[in-house]
Parts: C-alpha cells; sequence; structure tokens
C-alpha cells in the first residue's frame, strides 16, 4: 500500500479513492483523421486541496514499527510468565525448608544454614533481574503509547480536514496496534498486578500518562461534554462493553454502547438509547453500573436513575441540595455518581455545609440514600472527584496540562488528609472524571477525547508470594 501512496505523491495531488465524481468518461469525434472513427478521452478533476500522503505513509512505517515491538513485548510476557511461575515455586519449597528450620534449629548444622543462605541469596537475584525486565517493558509501553496518540492526532486531523475514505485503510491497521498494545497492557497487568478487586492498599500513590483512545464517535472536538468508560458492575455478557455520551451542550439526551474496546475504536456501536423527554438530565458526571445510566436532573433538582435492561426509570430528591455549587471548570455538576469496589456513591454541596462536599452512600436497589458525610473541601475550588474503596479523592487543577490529586477522605475510618499526585491533561479542559473498579483505571472525557489512566497503589498485601527473608 506505501508504494501506491508513493506513486500519487509523485502526481502532487491524491484523489480520494473510491470517491464519486472524480473521473468522467465521453467519446470524440476524431475529425482529424476525417471523422471516421471515435476516440475515448477522460478527464480528472482532481481535488483542489493536496492530500499531505507524506504524513499517512509516516503512519503507515511507524504502525508497522509499532506492531514488531509489540510483538517482541508479547514474547517478553510469556518468557516472563514461566520465570514467575518457576520463581514462586522455588520460593514456596524455600518457604516450607524454613519453617523446618525454625521449628527445629537443632536438626541442622551449619553448612545447610548456609547453603539455604545461598539459594534465597540466588533467587533475590533472580526476581532482581526480573524486575529490571519488568520496569523495561513499562518503560516500552509508555514510549508505544506516546507514539499512538501522536497518530491518533495525525489520523483525526487527515479525516476532519481533508477525506475519512483515504484514511480508513491505515485507521484499520492503526487500530490493530492499538488493540495490540491493549492486550500487552492487559497481559502485564495480570501478571504484575493481580490486586484488582482488592482494597488491601493506603492508597493512591501514581497516575499514569493519559492514553487517549479516540476522538468521540462524533468525530467533533466541539462535542465537548459528555463522557466514556466501562460499566462498574457489568452484567453478565456484558464485561467487554463501553458507553459514550456526548453533546455540544452539558444536556444529557442519548447514550451509545459498544460491545467491545475494538467497535468502540471503529464507532460502531450496537445500542443508542435516545432519553424520552421527560428524562433528560444535565451536567456531566454520570455513570454505568448494572446496566444503569445515573444520573442529574433538573425538574425537579435530583437523582435519576434509567435502567437500560428493563428501560424503568427512577428519581429522587436529596433535601437541602443546592445548584449554586459546581465544579472549578464544569457548571451545571452539583451531583456527582461515583462508583467503586464497595458500591454506589454521589457527592454535592449543600447551604447548610457552605459549599463543602458531602459524600452519600446510595443504595442501589432502593435507590435511597444509606449515610452522608460532610467533608472540609470547599466543592468550587475542585475541578472533580472520584471514589476508590470508599476512600473520596478530590482534583484540582495546578496549571495549563496538570492536574492534582489534593485530598482524600475515608469514609471508614472519617480521617481526612492532603497529598499531592499529580498528573497530565491531553487537552485543556475535561468533563467527566471517573474510577473503574473493573479495571482499576480512571476514565476521562477531554474535550471530546476518549482518555484515560492506570493508577498505582500502595498496597498493604500481595496477591503473589513474597520472596522469603534471608536468614540471619
Amino acid at each position: 500500500m506505501i508504494g501506491t501512496l508513493y506513486f500519487f505523491a509523485l502526481l502532487g495531488s491524491t484523489v480520494a479513492w473510491g470517491g464519486a465524481g472524480l473521473w468522467s468518461e465521453r467519446n470524440v469525434r476524431n475529425e482529424t483523421s476525417g471523422g471516421s472513427g471515435d476516440r475515448c478521452t477522460c478527464d480528472a478533476f482532481l481535488p483542489s486541496s493536496t492530500f499531505p500522503i507524506r504524513d499517512l505513509v509516516v503512519v503507515e512505517q511507524t504502525v508497522g514499527e509499532i506492531s514488531h515491538k509489540l510483538d517482541l513485548e508479547m514474547g517478553k510476557l510469556e518468557d516472563y510468565e514461566i520465570k514467575l511461575t518457576a520463581y514462586a515455586e522455588k520460593i514456596i519449597q524455600l518457604t516450607v525448608e524454613i519453617e523446618k528450620m525454625e521449628k527445629d534449629p537443632d536438626a541442622y548444622n551449619e553448612a545447610q544454614m548456609d547453603e539455604m543462605k545461598v539459594e534465597i541469596k540466588q533467587v533475590e537475584a533472580l526476581i532482581k533481574e526480573l524486575q529490571l525486565s519488568i520496569r523495561g517493558s513499562t518503560t516500552v509501553f509508555e514510549s508505544l503509547r506516546v507514539q499512538i496518540t501522536a497518530i491518533e492526532v495525525t489520523l483525526n486531523r487527515l479525516e476532519v480536514t481533508y477525506d475519512k475514505n483515504t484514511v480508513l485503510l491505515t485507521r484499520r491497521e492503526y487500530i490493530k496496534v492499538q488493540l495490540q498494545l491493549e492486550e500487552c497492557e492487559r497481559r502485564h497487568q495480570e501478571l504484575f498486578n493481580p490486586n484488582i478487586g482488592s482494597c488491601a492498599h493506603t492508597g493512591i500513590i501514581k497516575v499514569s500518562k493519559p492514553i487517549v483512545s479516540q476522538l468521540n464517535a462524533h468525530l467533533n472536538s466541539g462535542y465537548k461534554f459528555g463522557g466514556w468508560g466501562k460499566d462498574s458492575k457489568p452484567v453478565p455478557d456484558r464485561e467487554s462493553m463501553y458507553w459514550y455520551s456526548g453533546y455540544t451542550s452539558g444536556s444529557i439526551v442519548d447514550i451509545r454502547f459498544y460491545t467491545n474496546y475494538k467497535n468502540l475504536i471503529l464507532r460502531n456501536h450496537f445500542q443508542h438509547h435516545n432519553l424520552h423527554s421527560s428524562w433528560i438530565g444535565t451536567g456531566n458526571n454520570f455513570i454505568i453500573r448494572a446496566n444503569t445510566l445515573y444520573y442529574q436532573i433538573n425538574s425537579p433538582f435530583g437523582l435519576a436513575k434509567l435502567n437500560f435492561t428493563t428501560m424503568k426509570y427512577e428519581s429522587r430528591v436529596i433535601p437541602g441540595t443546592s445548584t449554586k455549587f459546581s465544579y472549578t471548570n464544569s457548571p451545571n455538576q452539583n451531583f456527582d455518581f461515583a462508583a467503586d469496589e464497595t458500591g454506589l456513591w454521589v457527592t454535592y454541596a449543600t447551604e447548610e455545609s457552605s459549599g463543602r462536599m458531602i459524600i452519600a452512600k446510595i443504595n442501589e436497589p432502593s435507590f435511597g440514600v444509606e449515610e452522608e458525610w460532610e467533608t472540609s473541601v470547599y466543592k468550587p475550588g475542585v475541578s472533580n472527584a472520584f471514589v476508590v474503596c470508599g476512600v473520596l479523592y478530590a482534583v484540582r487543577t495546578v496549571d495549563i496540562q496538570t492536574e492534582e490529586i489534593f485530598y482524600k477522605y475515608d469514609t471508614k475510618t472519617k480521617q481526612e488528609s492532603y497529598l499531592r499526585v499529580p498528573f497530565e491533561r491531553f487537552q485543556d479542559k475535561y468533563s467527566n472524571l471517573d474510577y473503574n473498579p473493573t479495571d482499576q483505571k480512571l476514565y476521562m472525557y477531554n474535550d471530546g477525547y476518549y482518555v484515560n489512566y492506570h493508577l498505582w497503589f500502595n498496597h498493604t498485601t500481595k496477591a503473589t508470594v513474597a520472596p522469603p527473608l534471608l536468614l540471619n
């Protein structure tokens, strides 16, 4: 395909493949030869703007290079898996031997103790070597993500400015490597972060670089309001489903569902629900949980839920809640729904709380408030918030490209504290930020783009077997 692209580049102009009306045929009387015959001529109508074919060639070459690197990384992951299994078996053996020694130390002589220390040191050396390899793979993934983000920006520019059909074949190849990277990262996470679903940690310690998936399904960065992500408590057969809802204003009028990540990227939805006129909502911090949309309504001002399995609609009013307090850069986000490992939450502020954020735990079947906690953080000073393992995390804007998780409130202990965990935005403003417990990622709707982040936690216990300590 690249050879074909260069051929068009040599012409100085490129026509849109499959485009209509670029060529016309006509028969002309051959009068120079006495009118005894006809000749066929073709007129080419080239577009007025030249398609930047070299940009597309560079993208294709980069996609090929990324695919090759990912093949190598997938091979490394398979090697890591084999080594981890062997190391775990060796650690279990050593642990059994150490327990025997501790129970009956007199039964072992000094030579046997020294031999055990040597074996432990050997395993520790192997683990350190593996850790270095793992860090190397993580660095490679981060580097490839940067390249893929740049490719996404280029393809979107070419699709919007020039011709979508011309870019289509290249985008399909791009989607393949994007899915390949997603699979590599998923395998990597399963091997080295098997704690998904666990709350045995003391909180967030790091946020990854922004992972840009796509410009929205409308292919329009003007759709600045909305959200996207995964169901935080998926019903059977919808575990891989994604959703998207975006608008040019703060209203919530419809939502699209995609069977998996690939179809999200291809903008190929399998369901598109338009909300009934009396169910239309507002604001941007809505979520999908158990195939149900939870969102804010203004008439009456309160909470709403719409179950897409039964199409049953419900609404609730929480007395005292105020329309005066929203996030810094997002009007009408008075209620902010969140979901974590422990259930469903909503945050808001009241006149009585003087604009300080209140956390409420929602009973999903009854759609009522079970318990409330008042924090000391002023909501208009917060750019967004989310909940992880019963802990509220508040975010604020630091500068034109940086956000910071700066505050947390633990509903279990009723303790609050300040922290500094910075992370990068892809575009200037965002309207939706939510945590999903099924993959421990943050999902952001950032000026029309689908963006997500990996999270790192300070785990207090490990799901894998830890190496034994050296004997004294």
